[in-house]
């Protein structure tokens, strides 16, 4: 580990430019559509839940890979200007940055293809000491159990977000705390009762405009508990980074000592609040804004 004082919330993952068009809906297969407008934003899964955990106020490192190009420059800029520690994430010579190529409808939904590019060669090596360790799987899953191992040996609470979802590697599972996979995901990944069994103590399923499901099995509970919590009221026009903030600001409250529940209030209020403006990165709530929001139900 690197430096002796750790930092709230380590990142490790992706990052990408996001070449995002708009159209009337999203294309069926082998369906052409003329789109309404095209856009190019900061994103990737690791540098959105980056900025989402240091717009809610915590001290943040992401763990990555950026090619040696323009779009890697323009994203470590935007990393810098956040406050997002970047130290250990090289630009990787002759290799491009990753980008998603995204569809956004007008009802907000949206679909995603991601191409690696550097993300594909990211190492934990230099991984930051945190006090929460944030992966996602846009980067090689063994990076991730490494950054996992080393913070659970530096006594870090470890949080795995599912995506893209597959087949998860027990050596993977064994060492993470939170898993938040989306409604889709939860499937993919093999249920809830299987990553408890698995080791995992909290599952959280992001549901959209459903809400929010938490099992844990708690400290000492005799059985795993579930609670429901539901979404804020929000007129959506993008859903691309609402997981992603909700990610990132679940990671900056746990590391700021939040309950469960009130992390999970906290970032239910993040992740609807970026559905209500477009793009990923520029999405992203700060802490004055979701406190504002909540304040009218505390």
């Amino acid at each position: 580990m690197l430096g002796n004082d750790p930092f709230d919330v380590v990142v490790v993952g992706s990052a990408n430019l996001d070449l995002v068009v708009r159209s009337p809906r999203i294309p069926g297969p082998g369906e052409t559509l003329i789109g309404d407008a095209y856009d190019e934003y900061p994103g990737g899964k690791g540098l959105n839940q980056a900025v989402a955990a240091a717009r809610s106020g915590a001290r943040v490192a992401f763990v990555g890979a950026f090619g040696d190009d323009e779009a890697g420059a323009r994203l470590r800029a935007v990393a810098a200007e956040e406050g997002v520690d970047t130290t250990s994430a090289p630009s990787i010579s002759g290799t491009a940055t990753g980008r998603a190529l995204i569809t956004v409808g007008d009802d907000g939904e949206n679909t995603i293809v991601v191409v690696p590019g550097a993300n594909a060669l990211a190492v934990a090596d230099a991984a930051r000491s945190g006090i929460v360790i944030l992966a996602q799987l846009e980067i090689p899953v063994e990076a991730v159990i490494r950054a996992f191992v080393d913070g659970k040996r530096n006594g870090a609470t470890t949080v795995l977000n599912p995506a893209p979802a597959t087949s998860l590697p027990r050596e993977l599972l064994a060492v993470t705390d939170v898993i938040v996979p989306n409604e889709h995901e939860i499937q993919l990944v093999g249920g809830v009762n299987a990553l408890l069994e698995a080791g995992v103590s909290t599952v959280i399923v992001t549901m959209g405009a459903s809400g929010v499901e938490v099992t844990t099995t708690g400290s000492g509970a005799v059985a795993p508990t579930t609670t429901r919590h539901a979404a804020i009221d929000v007129d959506a026009v993008d859903t691309t980074g609402a997981g992603d903030a909700f990610c990132g600001a679940l990671a900056a409250r746990l590391a700021a000592g939040d309950t469960l529940d009130e992390a999970v209030a906290w970032a239910i209020c993040a992740g609807g609040l970026a559905t209500t403006r477009r793009g990923a990165v520029p999405s992203l709530p700060t802490r004055d804004e979701v406190s504002a929001a909540l304040q009218p139900s505390r």
